[in-house]
């Protein structure tokens, strides 16, 4: 080979074994933050589920997180071409989260069927005292785009259905605890005939289980991801953290001890002849509800009732919630019997006893006077900042809040055994049993309701006695089994 031929040869092989060298530095410098940086995830359970200091039982605040939305939500369901088979109307009852977990349903339902989900209506009934429609709470902008390509949203009806509503919209309420079977098999061949169909009640109409996992997910996506308060509900929830965090780690404590709880489930425990009678005609004065002679000591006994102030006074005491060695603030929302119920609570427990009008300024709440939706909803964000959340009964709010905080990384939530706790509390009070024997089977008794991993209880043919999704959305945890 001539000697020119092969310098040229040795060029060409230096000037290509550089561009590929330069090319790799090149990924290198573009993939390298990505290779090497720590992957985000949500915070591993803590083995240790309190520790002592001192002769006090304190919860472990290592998980605590900064932010009310985790940074990687659940997987999207692929984009898909939409056809849709009609339009699905839903009427939302109850309070803010027995709504907030109806929607979810009804956006997976509209999923399922391939309809075109009109932004829900919320109940106006006089009893919940708040005229407040869907936009006066959520982000409804948000809510739509964040769904967009999985469901189909708009916000009103087309003219044309208003019309000819008697020929067109059927009004119903769907089966409660269905599976995907009864929607595909019963619902979906009714829009063959009416291209509108009206749910009038919503809550409860969806399985805790036994559903595809990709409808559970998005089940989450809807409530963690795309249901977001206004702006002006998350600014002045937000101002009410910062206020709560600028005191030291904070307790929130849902002191489901109020009007409506005890007058519906007959619950009179710690009141007055005067506030017993008080509650039992609220009872009747609502027809909907159907018990109206209630044994008040038997559903007690059978834990169907809230903790009263009085006794959930004595469980914090137990759990190491002391005034003299606890450096928590507690936070929470009003309770029947005013002042007087919550004069234990505030000498025994907490010095620190603390209520939104107290923290935040009458200008600040003007806004949301006389909407118990948007005032709930302010308890919510702070419940779901809380350092601990304990409810001291187990209705919407504190299920819902139980599985977002499960879902932030199994923030720390302390679920009473009230039934337990009764006889407990019954036996000290009678002094059948001693103040340590009583701390002693308090805590032995909650070691394994603290929010950590687990997968929900099934009762097959029984949904109203299992976890109910919400507050354990195992599919969409990690670390949940």
């Amino acid at each position: 080979m001539p000697p020119q031929r092969s310098r040229l040869q040795a060029w060409f092989t230096r000037v290509c074994s550089c561009v590929i060298v330069w090319a790799c530095v090149a990924q290198l410098f573009a993939l390298g933050p990505i290779w090497f940086s720590p992957r985000i995830s949500a915070p591993a359970p803590s083995t240790s589920r309190f520790f002592f200091f001192g002769n006090s039982w304190f919860p472990n605040f290592s998980l605590r997180s900064d932010s009310l939305h985790l940074p990687a939500p659940p997987s999207r369901l692929p984009s898909r071409t939409y056809r849709s088979n009609g339009y699905l109307q839903v009427s939302c009852n109850g309070g803010l989260n027995q709504m907030r977990s109806a929607i979810c349903d009804m956006v997976t339902v509209a999923y399922l069927l391939n309809l075109t989900l009109v932004i829900p209506s919320l109940t106006k009934a006089p009893f919940w005292a708040d005229p407040s429609d869907f936009d006066d709470i959520f982000d409804v902008r948000h809510f739509i785009d964040s769904l967009r390509g999985e469901v189909h949203i708009t916000q009103r009806l087309p003219k044309r259905f208003s019309r000819e509503a008697s020929n067109n919209i059927l009004t119903m309420p769907p089966k409660s605890w269905s599976d995907e079977k009864y929607y595909l098999h019963q619902i979906l061949p009714l829009f063959k005939k009416f291209k509108v169909i009206r749910f009038n009640k919503t809550d409860a109409r969806l399985a805790n289980n036994g559903l595809p996992v990709e409808l559970q997910k998005l089940r989450c996506r809807v409530n963690y991801q795309a249901l977001k308060f206004t702006p002006q509900i998350e600014a002045l929830g937000k101002k009410l953290i910062d206020i709560l965090r600028g005191r030291g780690a904070f307790l929130a404590l849902h002191l489901r001890y109020e009007m409506d709880m005890l007058s519906f489930s007959g619950c009179t425990h710690g009141c007055s002849k005067e506030e017993a009678e008080e509650l039992k005609r609220m009872r009747y004065a609502h027809r909907w509800w159907k018990e109206k002679e209630i044994d008040s000591a038997d559903k007690r006994l059978k834990g169907l009732c809230p903790l009263t102030p009085e006794e959930t006074s004595l469980i914090l005491q137990a759990l190491g919630f002391d005034s003299s060695t606890s450096n928590l603030h507690c936070f929470l929302a009003q309770t029947y019997g005013s002042a007087r119920r919550l004069s234990a609570l505030r000498a025994k427990c907490f010095l620190g006893l603390v209520r939104k009008e107290m923290l935040l300024g009458r200008e600040d709440l003007k806004q949301f006077q006389n909407h118990s939706s948007q005032m709930a909803a302010l308890d919510y964000m702070v419940s779901i900042a809380s350092d601990v959340f304990i409810p001291t009964f187990n209705g919407n709010m504190a299920k819902v809040v139980e599985g977002h905080r499960r879902y932030l990384g199994f923030r720390k939530s302390i679920i009473l055994d009230r039934k337990k706790l009764v006889e407990l509390l019954d036996m000290y009070e009678n002094k059948t049993l001693t103040w340590d024997g009583f701390v002693s089977a308090v805590r032995l008794a909650h070691e394994r309701t603290l929010g950590q991993p687990a997968c929900r209880k099934v009762v097959v043919d029984k949904p109203k006695e299992e976890d109910f999704f919400y507050a354990n959305p195992h599919e969409c945890l990690k670390n949940a089994n």
